[in-house]
């Protein structure tokens, strides 16, 4: 008789526990100290076949110390998997001209399936006043 009511007993507490969803609870402050200065901006060139996979979620564009210009942009896989892409910088001066570097080279990166990763640069002097990034899908 007590095996009758402790058996079906100790099924409905485990399918009760087993039901359970653990929540985590987090802080944090209501106006964050560092907040990002997004800028909309065509500067950032994709290929078509790239496009498709990973997108550019934003640009945030800064003066770091000493003038240099900073640039971070973040980047989006849409897909399930990994991504290979190479991007590259190209600076231009207040006039609009070209500013050569020896590291105006594509740089390969790689984003894992639904992630988001932040790719940054500093402009290589202070007459640096803009930029463009090209990003090429690696084959």
């Amino acid at each position: 008789m007590k095996t009758r009511i402790l058996l079906p007993l100790a099924g409905v507490v485990l399918l009760g526990l087993s039901g359970c969803k653990t929540t985590v609870n987090t802080v944090e402050n209501a106006q964050p100290v560092g907040q990002r200065q997004m800028v909309t901006d065509k500067r950032v060139i994709t290929d078509m076949s790239l496009n498709r996979k990973v997108q550019i979620v934003g640009v945030n564009e800064s003066t770091g110390v000493g003038g240099f210009l900073k640039v971070q942009i973040e980047v989006l896989n849409t897909t399930r998997s990994i991504q290979g892409f190479s991007y590259r910088f190209e600076w231009f001066d207040a006039d609009g001209m070209e500013v050569r570097t020896p590291t105006s080279v594509y740089i390969p990166r790689q984003i894992g399936g639904k992630e988001s990763i932040f790719i940054g640069a500093t402009a290589p002097n202070t007459i640096t006043k803009d930029f463009r990034v090209k990003f090429i899908e690696n084959n």
